[in-house]
């Protein structure tokens, strides 16, 4: 488990944050009596499916043979709010784009965006003939 501000001590000088895996994101949330992800800042208004349910797909996602990864990616608000605040799911695979938007169907996300959201510290090699989708949440 890690905390926002051994994130933010993981932060480079001009605040890139660092990818996290899913043990390291999720348990913040497990651990508590949190009952649905986080909503981006500037979606405060929407509900979330629980912690939960989303954590086992992306376990299950993370455990499938073609995907070499899966982190989180941090919303910059990370930083100054005190608390782990997602952006997005970052799945490194050698799987087709249409292969990875049937693996999150029912994820209450748009279609995965080729690369990563933004800069990231703490990247993962990319195994040769794989590339890095981001499922951002609606």
């Amino acid at each position: 488990m890690v905390s926002a501000a051994q994130v933010a001590e993981r932060a480079d000088t001009y605040g890139v944050l660092p990818l996290l895996t899913l043990d390291e994101f999720l348990d913040e949330f497990l651990d508590g009596d949190e009952p649905e992800v986080p909503p981006a800042p500037d979606r405060q208004e929407a509900r979330r499916p629980p912690v939960a349910r989303l954590a086992t797909a992306a376990r299950d996602l993370e455990r499938r043979p073609e995907v070499a990864w899966v982190r989180v990616q941090l919303h910059s608000e990370t930083l100054t709010s005190g608390t782990l605040v997602g952006a997005a799911i970052a799945v490194c695979t050698t799987a087709p784009e249409t292969e990875v938007e049937r693996w999150i169907d029912g994820w209450e996300a748009g279609a995965p965006v080729a690369g990563l959201i933004d800069t990231y510290a703490e990247l993962p090699s990319v195994p040769p003939g794989a590339r890095i989708w981001s499922v951002v949440r609606d």
